[in-house]
């Protein structure tokens, strides 16, 4: 039987952490807690909640939230669609609307829904680095713009959104900051108290927790305007409908509970690995880092590698990569967010990202480096 590859898609999705495991078998079973959480009137239920409850507030310390601000949904992309259309539903008539060419498709294509409906959209344009800068957001706002969506962390390219500016700017003008940060917990210090943000998604399995569950943030805010998108029971303050699976919830609660912090341990080691890859990539002919090099987290390395001949396909069967997001890639379209940084789209298809984490050892960041040398060469010589 042939090896796995070497794993460098922690951004498309990250193993679940064994930890995290043991606390969502605690919750499946008949001698657990089984229950249905929204059955009050018995031990099984009333222990189902209380577990539900704990996972609410795990992840509202790791973002120094207000736990009664968290509502669970099934993932970042539903909490994206419940952040837009619920807001867009609450004003009760179109107005204008802030996002970027870089988002993920489960805000691209749901702003491209409330255009639909009327809604006027203004998609920024990274500048040159592939940074979307607060300027840019200032300069887009107009009187009737009600609400701006964007990520704190780019899933292509790593880069590093200035939240905490752009908040301020639109707190003063009177509208509302979603931001899907999927891919900042565990990576980015988040602090809800302190930023003017009024919605935020999250998802588990980007942070070693399982698929299925995620969460919306619904600061004071935008509490008044949000709309509720899945209906029947009045499940999570009335918001979104829906039995609370609960080991799901449980996973995630102990997913955000281990991530780490800037400066943590774990950080520095993710960084050593990161510095290890840049030497050991950008120093090849013909490879050149896309997105900033500065304002970025060390996870995510996003490469052009410009040799003719050059086939990312052909690494599968030894190393585990991306060209574009895993949400694009059954597309055979180039990455959008390339195309927007300004590639052609040959040069977008010749791109890769390699993305690192909590499994990521020293021995696989030589070993990757050593296969990309191998196919750079063989691509280089097959032109001879």
């Amino acid at each position: 039987m042939p090896s796995a590859p070497l794993y460098f898609d922690y951004a498309a999705t990250t193993p679940v952490d064994d930890r995290v495991i043991e606390t969502m078998l605690s919750c499946l079973g008949r001698q657990v807690n089984f229950g249905n959480p929204a059955s009050s009137g018995h031990l099984f239920g009333q222990a189902a909640r209380e577990v539900v409850e704990q996972a609410r507030r795990q992840v509202a310390e790791r973002v120094n939230a207000n736990p009664e601000d968290i509502i669970w949904t099934s993932s970042a992309t539903e909490s994206n669609n419940l952040a837009l259309k619920g807001i867009a539903q609450g004003w009760g008539q179109p107005g204008h609307l802030i996002t970027s060419q870089l988002e993920h498709k489960a805000v691209l294509d749901t702003v491209s829904e409330l255009e639909r409906h009327g809604w006027a959209v203004t998609r920024l344009a990274p500048d040159e680095t592939g940074l979307i800068q607060p300027y840019a957001v200032q300069a887009a706002l107009r009187p009737d713009t009600r609400l701006v969506s964007l990520m704190a962390v780019n899933n292509e390219l790593g880069t590093v959104t200035d939240v905490a500016a752009i908040a301020e700017r639109v707190r003063a003008h009177g509208a509302l900051l979603h931001v899907d940060a999927a891919q900042a917990v565990g990576k980015l210090g988040i602090d809800l108290r302190a930023m003017a943000v009024d919605l935020m998604s999250f998802s588990a399995h980007k942070v070693y927790g399982p698929k299925g569950i995620g969460a919306l943030y619904v600061g004071p805010h935008a509490r008044p305007l949000m709309r509720a998108q899945i209906h029947g029971g009045g499940h999570e303050r009335g918001l979104r409908s829906g039995t609370l699976p609960t080991h799901q919830i449980v996973g995630m609660g102990s997913a955000f509970a281990l991530a780490g912090e800037p400066g943590d341990q774990e950080h520095q080691r993710i960084e050593r690995l990161s510095r290890r890859l840049h030497e050991g990539l950008l120093s090849l002919p013909g490879v050149s880092l896309n997105g900033d090099a500065r304002q970025r987290v060390a996870h995510t390395l996003n490469l052009l590698i410009a040799v003719d001949g050059f086939n990312s396909a052909a690494l599968g069967s030894e190393l585990a990569l991306s060209t574009t997001s895993a949400c694009n890639s059954a597309s055979s379209a180039a990455s959008h967010v390339l195309l927007a940084l300004g590639l052609d789209e040959p040069r977008a298809r010749q791109s890769v990202r390699l993305s690192i984490g909590r499994f990521t050892t020293e021995a696989e960041v030589e070993a990757a480096i050593g296969v990309l040398q191998r196919a750079c060469t063989a691509a280089a010589g097959a032109l001879w």
